[in-house]
């Protein structure tokens, strides 16, 4: 998909169609009127007659008649100017591309002038346009024998004026990158879990270290269990499957400046263990490595993107099974941090492998430690698909983290983790046990991580976020690829970029 940069008015360039984004009750304004005018009177009874008045999330497509050098228009609504954020742009670009693609067309034009858009630099609205074109055009066909057939080729973004031409292009950029890395992790979500195996995610890796000159190490089971990350290494012992604790490093920033580190859940495929999950619905379970999915498109951008900064992305994998050799409930391990763990529930395994991804973060003696995970049903239940869980240690931490998911439409809401959910989980035969009380489970499997960490750190449950079973704006049924997007938006900001 190209998406070229034109600084030329919209009634002068010839297209298959063009998007244009209006506002609420602000028909007559801006290239909506010099369209209309073009198609004398058309549009604006054509508006009438279908009840469009720009509010947000309207869409309106008709057919020019040859007089207009676009043949289709699609009008977008974006409510009111006062409350425009880059993730009604996302969106209503996603609802225009789906209207083109309808339509059967591959070729269009977005006009991005004649707009204030509250503050919005062109090229942040550049960027708004491309992911979301981009990330609604993204299909998982790769297994398929007929593959999908309509797909967008090119969108062109119509500049306002010459000296944003540039400013758009690197903001058009910056998107595609953002959005290509999110459907990288997509498609490593949506790959069956006889695929995607700790293996085959180490091997993608190190392909993102060679391509882009990164630092790559893949520990197997032997230098797991001499690090002692008995977390990892008592997952994995059900299935045949060995396990890898993967490393990547992006250390292009001052050699003063302490690396920030991300952590993410790689379960390949979570039977649920020796506390079997019920069958319907299980095949999804594939996609509990989307944390770990994460963290390598997180890598994968930064190196794109060049950023100036020292960042360290951790993935422990294994698969969870109930094979001879399982961890059982009732066994205790013992986390890197030395931490000893009593086995309540082996389906409770996500905190266990992030618990020594979390001590051997410590190694970095970071900035901050952010991990993310598919780690609780409970996180679900309290927010369900809208919003991921945050919990933090530091206060300043949070609050960057939910300014970026604000920013990228990757809501966040600010969970608790008090003494009090610490005390659930206080064992009567070791240190911790891994499930505390029905109530309260996502803040509980929080503290559990907490007790593995040292120094600032944040957690994103992303168990009901992370795989979508409805289309919904840009988001497609199956892998979502979240938190690529976010954590780029809270490096760069968080390093000053």
């Amino acid at each position: 998909m190209k998406f070229p940069v034109k600084t030329i008015a919209v009634d002068n360039f010839k297209t298959d169609g063009v998007a244009i984004c209006i506002f609420e009750n602000e028909l007559a304004k801006g290239p909506s009127a010099s369209i209309n005018k073009s198609l004398k009177g058309h549009l604006k009874r054509a508006m009438k007659a279908q009840s469009f008045t720009g509010k947000e999330g309207q869409v309106l497509s008709i057919n020019t008649l040859g007089l207009h050098k676009a043949g289709a228009i699609v009008a977008l609504g974006l409510g009111k100017e006062k409350y425009l954020t880059t993730e009604k742009i996302r969106r209503a670009a996603a609802s225009g591309a789906s209207a083109m693609l309808k339509a059967g067309i591959s070729n269009f034009a977005v006009d991005l002038a004649s707009k204030s858009l509250n503050k919005i630099t062109p090229a942040i609205l550049a960027q708004a346009v491309v992911e979301g074109v981009y990330l609604t055009s993204y299909s998982f066909d790769s297994l398929k024998s007929e593959k999908e057939k309509k797909k967008i080729d090119s969108v062109t973004l119509l500049s306002g004026k010459k000296g944003d031409e540039a400013k758009v292009k690197n903001g058009a950029k910056k998107g595609m990158i953002l959005a290509g890395s999110a459907c990288f992790a997509r498609d490593l979500i949506n790959l069956p879990g006889n695929v995607v195996t700790p293996s085959y995610m180490a091997e993608q890796a190190k392909k993102i270290a060679l391509k882009h000159r990164m630092r790559c190490s893949v520990l197997g089971p032997g230098a797991i269990k001499r690090l002692k990350m008995g977390g990892l290494a008592g997952v994995a012992r059900g299935s045949k499957e060995p396990a890898r604790f993967i490393i990547l490093e992006w250390m292009k920033g001052d050699k003063s400046q302490k690396p920030i580190v991300v952590v993410g859940k790689g379960l390949t495929f979570d039977t649920g263990g020796i506390s079997l999950k019920p069958s319907g619905d299980m095949h999804e379970m594939k996609s509990d490595m989307s944390g770990g999915a994460a963290v390598l498109g997180i890598l994968q951008a930064a190196a794109m993107l060049k950023l100036k900064v020292n960042l360290v992305g951790l993935v422990p994998a294994t698969e969870n099974m109930p094979g001879g050799q399982a961890t059982k409930p009732g066994d205790v391990l013992t986390a890197m941090s030395g931490v000893t763990m009593e086995i309540l529930n082996t389906d409770a395994e996500g905190r266990l492998i992030l618990a020594d991804g979390l001590a051997y973060a410590g190694r970095y003696k970071p900035d901050c430690v952010i991990d993310i995970a598919t780690l609780t049903g409970a996180c679900m239940v309290a927010l369900g698909s809208h919003a991921s869980g945050l919990f933090s240690n530091n206060e300043k931490l949070l609050n960057q983290i939910l300014q970026s998911g604000e920013e990228t439409g990757e809501r966040l809401w600010p969970m608790p983790v008090w003494q009090e959910h610490e005390d659930d989980l206080k064992s009567d035969v070791a240190d911790l046990k891994n499930i505390g009380p029905r109530g309260g489970g996502a803040s509980t499997a929080a503290a559990f991580l907490k007790k593995h960490v040292k120094g600032k750190w944040a957690h994103i449950d992303i168990a009901g976020t992370a795989y979508s079973n409805k289309m919904s704006h840009y988001i497609k049924k199956g892998g979502v690829g979240l938190g690529v997007r976010l954590m780029i938006d809270f490096i760069e900001k968080r390093a000053k970029l």
